[in-house]
């Protein structure tokens, strides 16, 4: 059975969305020209306010991470997997990586997007500050998507 959480966040003036390698959503409720990887501030949960099931299903080698992210009436779609290397134990951080690295900010790897791929009209709409629902579901092959 698929595992499922929803993030509630805002965007910022300042996000830019042009990070090449990762995204992340923050519990931070500030944001600077540096964060460019920054997509969502003020989440209603980072990485350990996942529930305790959710980050079981997560931190295995075989999970798929689903990630919806809707703003503005913009929809993207990200695929990520999973990694039993995942502590999920950020209190404030989610970070999406092209990449194999895993930290406690990490809730997904191998993503087939970044925050320089995202489409620009959910950019545009998260710029303006608009409300953005992550909606993330985990399965594992054979489950389905």
């Amino acid at each position: 059975m698929a595992a499922q959480e929803h993030v509630q966040c805002r965007g910022h003036p300042l996000v830019l969305s042009t990070h090449p390698t990762t995204f992340e959503v923050t519990a931070e409720d500030h944001l600077t020209e540096n964060g460019n990887c920054i997509i969502g501030i003020a989440a209603d949960k980072g990485c350990a306010g996942l529930s305790s099931a959710f980050r079981q299903a997560l931190a295995r080698d075989d999970a798929i991470l689903h990630t919806r992210l809707e703003c503005g009436g913009v929809v993207a779609e990200i695929v990520s997997r999973g990694s039993a290397k995942m502590t999920l134990d950020h209190p404030t951080d989610m970070v999406w990586r092209k990449s194999t690295f895993v930290c406690g900010r990490t809730i997904g790897i191998l993503s087939d997007r970044v925050a320089l791929t995202l489409p620009r009209d959910l950019v545009k709409n998260l710029a303006a500050g608009k409300e953005m629902t992550v909606t993330l579901r985990v399965t594992r092959p054979g489950q389905g998507s």
